[in-house]
């Protein structure tokens, strides 16, 4: 005995909802180009244009013209000072060397043969700083 499967069996009664999705508007291509923002730049950092970068030979020369001390006494003290500051960078120290500023470390890698590290250094504007308020200060009352 077989049985026959009506019409009504078989198909959807016509009066079913409609789905949410099909009760919104298609997007077409042309809206939604329009949607679309086009890039633009938000803020445009200025291109930094230094000088010559400056060597050890030309610190050392500088140093001894600014001190009068003689070469031989003014590079190993030279030296030693980048030595312990080279120190000081390894070990992700913070740096605060009064004039010339303060420097945070903002990440670092190990590459092949070096280490990048990448940095903040933070360098008050002169006559900014709490000291020189403080030497005017005594100066004044020296006088």
């Amino acid at each position: 005995m077989t049985t026959r499967a009506t019409q009504s069996d078989k198909t959807k009664p016509a009066t079913a909802k409609k789905s949410v999705a099909s009760a919104r508007p298609k997007a077409t291509a042309e809206t939604a180009k329009t949607k679309v923002p086009s890039p633009s730049l938000v803020t445009e950092t200025p291109a930094v244009v230094g000088g010559s970068e400056l060597r050890k030979k030309e610190l050392l020369d500088m140093v001894v013209e600014r001190t009068g001390v003689k070469k031989k006494f003014a590079k190993p003290v030279a030296e030693a000072i980048m030595d312990i500051l080279g120190d000081a960078l390894a070990e992700g120290r913070e740096l605060n060397l009064h004039p010339m500023g303060k420097i945070k470390q903002q990440r670092s890698k190990e590459v092949a043969n070096a280490r990048v590290i990448v940095a903040k250094i933070r360098q008050s504007r002169p006559g900014n700083s709490a000291s020189d308020n403080t030497m005017d200060t005594l100066a004044d009352a020296a006088e």
